[in-house]
């Protein structure tokens, strides 16, 4: 299985936001807006799922 290739993240995150959206359609800049929110919620629920982690090892370490 071939991985794909992933370009860093300043580059992804620079084209996205540089990008022309004067040229995509209405349903596109919905499904873009549509995929953006979950996006959000996946990183949001990593950012806890890692928060949570912090906290358990800090508390490990304290005791």
């Amino acid at each position: 299985m071939m991985e794909e290739e992933i370009a860093p993240k300043s580059d992804t995150l620079s084209a996205l936001i540089n990008e022309d959206l004067s040229q995509l359609g209405l349903e596109e800049l919905e499904e873009r807006i549509t995929t953006l929110k979950a996006e959000i919620e996946r990183i949001t629920a990593v950012l806890e799922s890692k928060k949570g982690s912090r906290a358990d090892a800090e508390a490990l370490f304290k005791a």
